[in-house]
């Protein structure tokens, strides 16, 4: 399941794998390149056991020439059915040292150049997590934003599963994650374009069409409202919303790739898990 184009290399990307139903698990095992040089990024919510993450993960990275990862909620889950019981740093740091095993790319490493069709770019996996700061309209405070939540029965199960040990707070672990992914996005080369890859939009704009927009506080963070334009940002790859489609703010591509839910897909037109072509977009082949 891929898209070609002219045999030329592509920097492909899906996410929202969510390989714990079995429709989602033959998806994956039906995806290949469509070259030998295709990389493929994964956005996050692969699965909510680390076996299942390995298994996804290892599947890939055998058929791709580059497969770059970011944790989503899901796989920060410290989840009942799953006998790895690490929670929050400690769990995420696991997840790293799987990946690195597998030769996967992670957040934690130097960010690789595509240098393909539509290259130079850098490739910037992120981690950076939510801190309640989108808002639902009328509460000032995220103790509003909940208890409006609370009232509609719109709750996002990582406040009953993704646990932020050892800091004390969800938003506190974002704040640090922004932090230190700032400083880093910063030492970029001024000329070198990059692609983000973060399970969460960088901006708010694609919650416009939520249709419970109090789950809007689970989806990202205002410290990251200009990134697009500081970062010279070429396309912003994300997933987390189950709503694949293109958007453009202030100029700039952003990319919804997830697949979401049997449920979800099988009402959709198109053939379902299809990866999406990030690179080379329009008039970039060579």
């Amino acid at each position: 399941m891929t898209s070609t184009v002219g045999g030329a290399a592509q920097l492909l990307a899906i996410s929202d794998l969510h390989i714990g139903y079995p429709e989602n698990r033959a998806l994956v095992e039906g995806m290949r390149p469509g070259t030998d040089e295709d990389w493929l990024l994964v956005a996050g919510d692969v699965a909510e056991t680390v076996a299942d993450v390995r298994w996804t993960l290892k599947t890939l990275a055998g058929r791709f020439r580059k497969v770059v990862w970011v944790p989503g909620n899901h796989e920060l889950w410290t989840h009942p059915s799953d006998p790895v019981t690490l929670r929050g740093v400690a769990r995420y740091d696991h997840l790293v040292e799987l990946c690195r095993d597998l030769g996967v790319t992670t957040p934690e490493d130097p960010y690789p150049v595509w240098d393909g069709p539509g290259g130079p770019v850098a490739v910037a996996p992120l981690f950076l997590l939510y801190d309640y700061s989108f808002l639902p309209a009328g509460c000032a405070t995220k103790e509003r934003g909940l208890e409006y939540a609370q009232g509609t029965g719109v709750v996002c199960t990582d406040e009953y599963l993704l646990h932020p040990d050892p800091y004390p707070s969800r938003e506190a672990w974002c704040r640090a994650r922004v932090a230190e992914t700032e400083r880093r996005l910063a030492e970029l080369p001024d000329d070198l374009p990059v692609i983000p890859v973060n399970h969460y939009p960088l901006h708010r704009h694609p919650m416009d069409v939520l249709w419970h927009p109090e789950f809007a506080m689970w989806c990202g963070t205002d410290l990251t409202a200009d990134w697009h334009r500081r970062f010279r940002v070429h396309t912003m790859v994300y997933g987390h919303l189950h709503i694949p489609r293109t958007t453009w703010h202030e100029g700039v591509r952003f990319e919804e790739v997830s697949v979401g839910y049997p449920r979800e897909w099988r009402k959709r037109a198109g053939e379902p898990g299809r990866l999406r072509r990030i690179l080379p977009g329009e008039g970039e082949e060579r």
